[in-house]
């Protein structure tokens, strides 16, 4: 990929700038504003290059339809004030846009087209529509990793007729990424949660060949637990996937992977109650898994103390009851402070895991925490992203 952060000469050029702004929004409130402050650096380069910037984002799924409640209109608002500069939404039809002189008018230094997602053509990857886009611009550049699994027009297509780069967010993520899948540090170690083996077992089979530690938690952990023979109450579990357990098993064998479970956890009746230690044996029938236990804890720092290189998806517990986030929270203290000695390089994804460590305000602690989801997970399991591939080309 050629990043735009290597290119010297942009001075007057218009930018179509491809960002991932799909933050939550209630009541026209954004609720989060991690994926914004994630790109204002590439913003704040391209302004300082004296470009014109013309952003293409989307928040929902709309559908191909125009939804006034899934407007760009407060994510345009956030960005002026956290730029402060002046952004300007363009609410015209893009199709009625017909050439790149159309923004010569505008004295803002950004622009924002509406929900690129109004169009069908969007995620379509239309030519035509990409021919349209590209005429509004004078570069291209992507800076939606999170996007970047998606064949869309403004993913893909539109890269096919202008000059395409990778934004300085973009080449941050596959860096990270890359760093924990191909230019590994050992011993390198991954705690994985999530409620569906299913939804991880490709990324697992990916990880087993190359990393030394697998650790399963969440509710995914609840199925290894039973696999072993222990009851897990009214648990959280996914039916069926004892042939997965197996496989992964010997799997991990065969590569010299080891896989960790809990040893013990933390109960209760009801997702609001208040918790309890048991040990695996002491479970009951009307008893859920919601966390993870001291002994349990107590393993995961002594692994993540003797690894060079560690990969987070998934928090340990239901940690949106305070009762059963110290899993969560312990795993996140012990990885803040090998990455204040320099003695780990840590990356973490995953939405629930990001949401955690803004609850604690740790995101800066880690060397990269991944805002993307899908793109994420894929990237892990080892599959080529279009968005990735079409800046290769």
């Amino acid at each position: 990929m050629k990043s735009i952060s290597n290119e010297t000469n942009l001075r007057d050029k218009k930018i179509l700038l491809r960002l991932d702004l799909n933050v939550p929004l209630i009541k026209g409130k954004i609720s989060d504003t991690t994926r914004i402050d994630k790109i204002l650096p590439t913003l704040k380069f391209l302004n300082k290059q004296k470009t014109k910037i013309i952003i293409l984002s989307h928040v929902g799924r709309p559908k191909g339809k125009i939804s006034r409640e899934l407007s760009l209109k407060p994510i345009c608002e956030n960005l002026q004030d956290q730029l402060g500069l002046n952004v300007r939404l363009i609410t015209q039809n893009i199709n009625e846009i017909e050439k790149k002189d159309f923004f010569d008018k505008f004295e803002e230094e950004i622009l924002m087209l509406e929900n690129i997602r109004f169009y069908p053509e969007e995620e379509k990857n239309d030519k035509n529509f990409a021919k349209h886009l590209a005429n509004l611009g004078d570069l291209y550049v992507n800076d939606a990793f999170s996007c970047s699994h998606r064949l869309h027009t403004s993913i893909v297509e539109i890269s096919r007729f202008l000059p395409s780069f990778s934004g300085l967010q973009l080449d941050l993520e596959v860096d990270a990424l890359t760093k924990i899948t191909s230019q590994i540090t050992k011993p390198i170690s991954c705690i994985i949660g999530g409620s569906k083996i299913s939804t991880k077992i490709e990324v697992i089979k990916n990880l087993i060949p190359k990393f030394d530690n697998i650790i399963i938690v969440g509710g995914m952990a609840n199925n290894f637990i039973e696999y072993f023979g222990h009851n897990i109450g009214k648990s959280i579990k996914e039916k069926n996937c004892k042939k997965i357990i197996e496989e992964i098993i010997s799997f991990s064998k065969k590569e010299n992977c080891e896989i960790i479970y809990p040893e013990d956890v933390l109960v209760s009746k009801d997702l609001d109650g208040s918790s309890e230690k048991k040990k695996l044996n002491e479970i009951f029938n009307d008893e859920m898994i919601l966390d993870i236990g001291p002994k349990t804890i107590n393993k995961i720092a002594s692994i993540i103390n003797s690894s060079k290189t560690i990969l987070w998806n998934g928090p340990a517990g239901y940690f949106e009851n305070p009762n059963f986030a110290n899993g969560s929270i312990e795993i996140a203290k012990t990885i803040i402070k090998n990455n204040k000695l320099n003695r780990i390089f840590s990356v973490a994804g995953g939405g629930d895991t990001v949401s955690l460590l803004n609850n604690i305000k740790a995101i800066e602690s880690f060397n990269f925490v991944s805002t993307a989801g899908g793109a994420f997970i894929e990237y892990l399991e080892g599959k080529k992203l279009p968005g990735i591939t079409a800046l290769n080309r």
